[in-house]
């Protein structure tokens, strides 16, 4: 292909043109740094500058409060499922999951390396199609920890105190005596999300903040304060990287340049509010189609649809297969459903145009009726 496609991949996946152009255009020379940024030390001004102007970006287009650290590290979402565990928890401490898909599963299987980690409700029986409801947490459950938009099965927590109780979500300037945790790694800057009612956030990058390696954490100070037990790797502690400003090593400092670039175009297309008013419009013509067509079918429940990634099946495999082999011939890639669950997903982030759900409407459409 020597033409750009529209990439429904899942992650890493399809970025701004703007972004791209303008990474191209400084790859060589950054302004004023004489060299480019992937040569570029970490502790030189030009460097700080990249850092410090993509953390003041994010914290502007989110929203996020001064109480409230940001960190850039390595790993991606993955090293995340350990590292809130860790340090938000003591061995042996008890803390809680929902099951809602793949990741939440990863996540959980993770926390029971390092203490009594417990599900309080899943979908799991129901090919994860919805978002389960919890309705009790044990008194001495440390964190609570969602998987916020569920990449795979194309569900979303769209409305947090409809599956979850008043204790683990923070009010405004009243933290939750069970801190919320949860993995928004494919709806984060493409869904408006309410940092204060959360202790901890965090995000693989490669969705809606750039090219993958890494994860952005967000996390309340106060629970910064919690001493780590000796045995955690000095490297996965969230303190030693709130104190070093991202740099106790080497960072990524090519990933955070990069997410710099994307938090800059989201801030121009107006921020996060303005960035969900699109992918709602994008995701809606796309539902609306599903809903209506007698050949391609949706299996989440409606409430629980996500925004961001559509998920969607034909009859057979045959039919699948030949739709996948349409979109491709125009033009269209990776829609190809997880190897996990087969059928079809649309991922809709950020950098995909209008333009690409339209076409693949169409596309979906004009198969319909030759079928």
């Amino acid at each position: 292909m020597n033409e750009r496609v529209y990439n429904f991949s899942a992650g890493p996946s399809m970025m701004p043109l703007p972004v791209l152009e303008k990474a191209r255009d400084q790859f060589l020379l950054y302004p004023g740094a004489g060299c480019s940024v992937m040569e570029m030390s970490h502790r030189t001004p030009s460097f700080e500058r990249i850092l410090q102007s993509a953390k003041d970006t994010l914290r502007r287009i989110m929203e996020i409060p001064e109480n409230y650290e940001i960190l850039f590290i390595q790993g991606g979402a993955t090293t995340q499922f350990s590292m809130a565990a860790m340090n938000l928890a003591s061995q042996g401490d008890t803390f809680c999951y929902v099951q809602t898909g793949q990741f939440a599963t990863k996540a959980k299987e993770e926390g029971d390396r390092w203490g009594n980690a417990l599900y309080l409700a899943s979908s799991k029986a129901a090919t994860y199609s919805y978002i389960p409801k919890v309705s009790e947490i044990p008194q001495e459950t440390r964190f609570l920890h969602i998987t916020g938009n569920n990449t795979i099965y194309g569900t979303c927590y769209n409305d947090l105190d409809a599956y979850l109780p008043s204790e683990v979500i923070s009010a405004t300037g009243a933290p939750s005596p069970i801190p919320l945790v949860a993995d928004w790694s494919s709806a984060i800057l493409g869904k408006w999300i309410d940092v204060e009612k959360y202790g901890l956030i965090y995000a693989g990058a490669q969705k809606n903040m750039g090219p993958a390696g890494m994860a952005v954490v967000i996390i309340r100070k106060d629970l910064l304060e919690k001493e780590a037990d000796p045995v955690v790797p000095i490297m996965l502690r969230y303190s030693v990287a709130a104190k070093h400003d991202s740099m106790y090593n080497t960072p990524p400092t090519f990933s955070i340049y990069m997410a710099g670039l994307m938090f800059e175009w989201v801030e121009q297309q107006g921020g996060v509010r303005r960035m969900e008013e699109i992918n709602r419009r994008k995701a809606g013509l796309l539902y609306e189609f599903l809903e209506g067509s007698s050949l391609f079918h949706s299996p989440v429940n409606p409430a629980d649809r996500s925004i961001m990634n559509v998920t969607f099946t034909l009859p057979s495999s045959e039919l699948t297969d030949a739709f996948l082999a349409k979109t491709k011939a125009a033009g269209m890639i990776n829609l190809k459903g997880h190897r996990s669950v087969g059928g079809c997903r649309a991922s809709i982030y950020n950098g995909m145009p209008m333009e690409g759900v339209e076409k693949l409407v169409e596309l979906m459409k004009d198969f319909e009726k030759k079928a």
